[in-house]
């Protein structure tokens, strides 16, 4: 769905890899701030019109992951699986 919708507007020269773990990491930075100065109490238990902001910068953040992922050929949820699978082994 990702690439359909890059392709369709001709982004594909934009979205090096470079570029769109630049994005990731700005789109990171905007959750970041909607929750940046609650407290842990009030992170945990956010009113809806919050909870509509957060979710929406964590769709960009899920948006621009996988598109990255997309480009590079890599599959999130193997990579998933094997980093798990080296925590458990490293902090067993």
């Amino acid at each position: 769905m990702l690439r359909e919708f890059a392709a369709e507007r001709e982004w594909g020269r934009f979205h090096t890899p470079k570029n769109l773990a630049m994005a990731l990491a700005g789109e990171a930075g905007e959750l970041l701030a909607e929750l940046q100065w609650l407290t842990p109490e009030e992170s945990a238990s956010l009113g809806a019109e919050e909870l509509n902001a957060v979710g929406a910068e964590m769709a960009d953040v899920l948006i621009y992951l996988c598109r990255l992922a997309d480009v590079l050929g890599v599959d999130l949820l193997d990579a998933a699986h094997a980093k798990v699978a080296a925590n458990a082994q490293r902090y067993s």
